[in-house]
């Protein structure tokens, strides 16, 4: 049977799923998929483990203990709905709609599923989510530049002479594109991967620039330095499809690779010799990760990474250009999911979900939010500046509802525990950020326990308030129908009946897919090295490097904490989705901590020891690696284990700031300064 992957992945991969006994068995990958051809992580092929879950909540749940300590009774779904609704009714009558608040994100990237809950709390008038926590910044940058995230077709690569891995760990975080990086490379394609540490994938690229966190945006203009100077730009490309390249061309004067070589940690001719790669190749293909916008300078970085194959004309090129995320390449009406006409007028505030422990504990926000629905989201994990989130999450005073498929950290702070389906056991239809297929999943096993979908439950609540009941009677079947019949041009034509039948249709996009080879669909219609909307907000108008608010630069900070610290993914768990999971966390082996050999030495630390990193937000503990996979001066922690599962019993996010990225309203989460010391 079909199914496909619901996870926070570009790849969207396509899954043949094996039931035996009503007990899913196997997960393999699906080899007639035409992007994700059979190929799957590790993670996925081990689903039945969370399908099974000892962990999994299979009843809905009423706290019977303090808060946080995960002690509760098993009751009906309709004593759980009626609490909930009553609850619900004397918040809104004491302080307003606005003290409940939503709080979901990717835990099924499912279209149904992953809106679900947005025309319920439209129409009681709840607080707004600004759900930032990801993409937000990143493609705020690049829509400065191109003015829509898209890209070329990453299927385009495998005809690239240069493909250039730019902050993206494909091995870990999208392994779909390492399968195309191999064919390009056996068709004789150099490959350079840029990243702070070296990765998994910047072990298999012939190069690696070890950049210093933070300053791709420096590394980027040094290239284009170059490019200028030596004359190695599509002068006909610039002329048709780019604004304000003389002005471009004045300011990279500041960016010559002798100044930004300090910056960016790398010898000036290491950058000389990259540029003029790029420059003198016809073919060149840049995958960009999302992670690499999670600084400071997050969306200037992306925004000035969109601009490189404006330079060379890449962007015209069958087997060029660059690609940030498919998100925009085909659209739908998404009005059709989260019905904004069922909110009431004026609008209700927005809370940035990147600062829900300021939400939670700030005396001044008026009126309080006294009602937490938390579904597809673990903020007890995944929150930065941690300490304050847990600190929210106990208040007594607090309503929490926890809709969820296992008891996770944030599960354990619920007033009440609602048990959720995983994406085996519901209908779905799924569109990637990745590749340019829609998929359908039905289900392939029945709801475990009395577990109900996100789709469902919201549904029940709607009908036990009173609000929004016609939307959730189309069901979930209807949705989707209503969903595909009005999106625009390259998705109209795919039907339901199609999708049911064969599992996946790709979108009517052109081969190859260039959607920036004569301009782009910003303000002028051109690539904008120019960008007055970005001046208009506030932000340099031509790319330009900002040094971190919290890095080197910073002396007051260093003289505390003198280490930056970067959180990547690791392998075996995706956000903290799989931490769940005993046999994955027996893979992964244990919450480490890498640091440089010198850094080591200086502090007495040996390789196994247990130390505590501390930034200015709090401290957790983790086992030292020392490895020469990370410069001096740079700790790199990986993955999120759940609190109850890490040494200390805090998670590395009690480390990560809830400041805001420079667009976008995105999260920091590589932007941080430590000192690390044995424990």
């Amino acid at each position: 049977m079909l199914s496909v992957c619901p996870h926070d992945c570009p790849s969207c991969c396509s899954l043949v799923v094996t039931v035996e006994a009503g007990r899913l068995t196997s997960v393999t990958g699906n080899p007639e998929h035409p992007f994700t051809r059979g190929v799957i992580c590790g993670k996925v092929r081990e689903y039945a483990e969370r399908v099974h879950s000892p962990l999994r909540v299979l009843t809905p749940l009423r706290r019977v203990g303090p808060k946080g300590a995960g002690e509760f009774a098993a009751i009906s779904w309709g004593e759980a709905v009626d609490t909930i609704a009553a609850r619900w009714r004397d918040i809104i009558a004491t302080d307003s709609a606005e003290a409940l608040l939503p709080f979901s994100y990717a835990g099924s990237m499912g279209q149904v599923q992953y809106f679900a809950g947005h025309p319920l709390f439209h129409a009681l008038g709840a607080s707004r989510l600004d759900r930032s926590i990801c993409i937000s910044t990143a493609y705020a940058g690049w829509r400065a530049t191109v003015g829509a995230v898209t890209g070329n077709d990453s299927e385009q690569m495998v005809g690239a002479e240069l493909v250039i891995l730019w902050g993206v760990n494909a091995s870990y975080s999208t392994i779909n594109v390492m399968t195309l990086v191999k064919e390009a490379r056996a068709r004789g394609a150099y490959v350079v991967a840029i990243d702070p540490y070296r990765t998994p994938t910047a072990q298999q690229a012939d190069e690696h620039l070890m950049v210093r966190p933070g300053t791709d945006a420096a590394l980027a203009l040094a290239i284009m330095h170059v490019l200028v100077a030596e004359g190695t730009v599509d002068r006909d490309y610039i002329a048709r499809a780019t604004l304000g390249f003389e002005r471009l061309a004045e300011h990279l004067a500041a960016y010559a690779p002798a100044a930004v070589a300090p910056i960016v940690g790398l010898d000036a001719d290491v950058i000389v010799r990259l540029a003029r790669r790029y420059g003198q190749t016809k073919r060149t293909f840049i995958r960009i990760g999302i992670g690499i916008s999670r600084h400071d300078n997050g969306a200037m970085t992306c925004r000035t990474l969109a601009c490189l194959p404006a330079l060379t004309g890449a962007y015209a090129d069958p087997h060029g250009g660059a690609l940030l995320s498919t998100g925009g390449a085909y659209g739908f009406d998404y009005s059709v999911l989260e019905r904004p006409d069922l909110m009431p007028s004026p609008a209700p505030r927005t809370i940035n979900m990147i600062q829900l422990g300021r939400a939670l504990t700030d005396p001044g926000m008026a009126p309080p939010v006294r009602g937490l629905y938390v579904y597809s989201s673990n903020p007890a994990a995944v929150c930065p500046n941690q300490t304050l989130v847990l600190k929210g999450l106990a208040r007594e005073d607090l309503f929490t509802v926890v809709h969820e498929q296992v008891m996770t950290d944030t599960a354990h702070y619920a007033d009440v525990v609602l048990p959720a389906t995983t994406s085996m056991e519901h209908l779905d239809l799924y569109r990637s950020f990745g590749q340019l297929t829609l998929q359908l999943a039905q289900p392939v096993l029945p709801p475990q326990g009395e577990a109900k979908s996100n789709w469902e439950t919201c549904g029940l609540l709607a009908r036990a308030m009173g609000v929004a009941q016609a939307h959730y009677a189309k069901g979930d079947e209807g949705l989707i129908r209503e969903f595909l019949a009005k999106g625009d041009a390259s998705v109209r034509s795919i039907t339901w009946e199609q999708l049911a039948r064969d599992g996946w249709a790709r979108v009517a996009l052109p081969r190859p897919y260039r959607p920036f080879a004569d301009g782009a669909p910003t303000p002028s219609g051109k690539v904008e090295f120019y960008s007055a909307w970005l001046e208009r907000h506030g932000l340099p108008a031509l790319p330009t490097y900002v040094p971190l608010a919290e890095g080197p630069a910073r002396r007051d900070l260093t003289a505390r904490f003198p280490l930056q610290c970067i959180v990547p993914p690791n392998r075996f768990f995706l956000n903290s989705s799989f931490s769940q999971s005993a046999l994955l966390r027996r893979r992964q082996g244990t919450a480490t901590a890498m640091l440089a050999p010198p850094d080591a030495a200086a502090r007495g630390i040996g390789e196994g020891d247990t130390v505590l990193v501390e930034s200015a937000r709090g401290s957790a503990r983790f086992v030292a690696r020392i490895t020469d996979a990370t410069r001096p001066g740079v700790v790199v922690i990986e993955g999120i284990w759940w609190h109850r599962f890490q040494p200390g019993g805090r998670g590395v996010n009690v480390l990560t700031s809830d400041r805001v990225a420079d667009l976008g309203g995105g999260p920091v989460f590589h932007s941080n300064l430590v000192e690390i010391r044995k424990a």
